[in-house]
């Protein structure tokens, strides 16, 4: 991928991911980014012309339709907005759930069709256009203690399978990226390793350079990507020892 030669948009672009993404991009290049959050104000000031702010909740159908009037010369989708409900399918609300589901695989789902006409407008031969969905590891495995956030993941990874053959011959090619747990607000207090959100987007530009499908750009989601080729009942086995590990600090004395 030639970022100079593209227009990207980025959902979620104020924080996390997204804003290491959108920071990433400008750095490589890229011709402009259309960083859209929910609350444009809440957007750090990057000082780049190259950069327009626009508000998008991307579950709100008339602010979607709205922003696919106004960016008709986008070529670069990064469906990477999300939230994360904690807790097991036994229990947790079944709102809740929907929720994930809503925000991590409608609506990435809506913008994604709703910014089609302009990706295929775009598309050339020689510059494809592009779909980079934010997926996760546990889209490959459920974490019980994340149940909604990793089936709406999964949901997004079957999606983003599905886009990548539909959309070969309209020179739109689909990647996914599937971290492991990254150090942004989402994750705030697990005991997890962390990588910096900046070396996750780096490693992501990296292997969209190289053209690489499906991404894993940290070091946990490498590790347990090549578990999961090898027997992918092995990767389940990682995240049950993952949830009995947390039950247990969850369960402890205080010292």
């Amino acid at each position: 991928m030639d970022f100079p030669q593209h227009t990207a948009l980025i959902t979620g672009a104020n924080r996390g991911i997204g804003l290491a993404l959108t920071k990433a991009l400008l750095t490589h290049g890229i011709k402009k980014v259309y960083a859209a959050c929910r609350n444009p104000a809440n957007m750090p000031d990057l000082a780049d012309s190259r950069m327009e702010v626009i508000a998008l909740d991307i579950t709100n159908e008339e602010q979607v339709n709205a922003i696919a009037k106004r960016a008709t010369d986008v070529s670069l989708l990064i469906n990477n907005a999300g939230i994360i409900a904690a807790g097991p399918f036994s229990s947790t609300p079944r709102a809740e759930v929907m929720r994930d589901m809503d925000t991590n695989y409608y609506g990435p789902l809506a913008v994604t069709q709703a910014l089609m006409p302009a990706l295929k407008a775009n598309a050339l031969a020689e510059r494809p256009a592009a779909i980079v969905n934010v997926a996760s590891i546990g889209a490959f495995a459920n974490l019980p203690v994340l149940g909604g956030y990793c089936a709406s993941k999964a949901a997004l990874l079957s999606m983003s399978q599905a886009l990548r053959i539909e959309l070969a011959a309209d020179h739109i090619e689909v990647f996914t990226v599937n971290p492991g747990p990254i150090d942004t607000d989402m994750t705030a207090g697990s005991d997890f390793d962390k990588t910096s959100p900046d070396v996750a987007a780096a490693n992501t530009l990296d292997a969209l350079e190289r053209g690489e499908l499906d991404i894993f750009p940290d070091a946990a989601s490498q590790h347990m990507i090549s578990v999961f080729k090898e027997d992918y009942r092995g990767l389940e086995a990682i995240f049950s020892q993952m949830t009995a590990d947390i039950s247990a600090a969850e369960n402890a004395e205080p010292a």
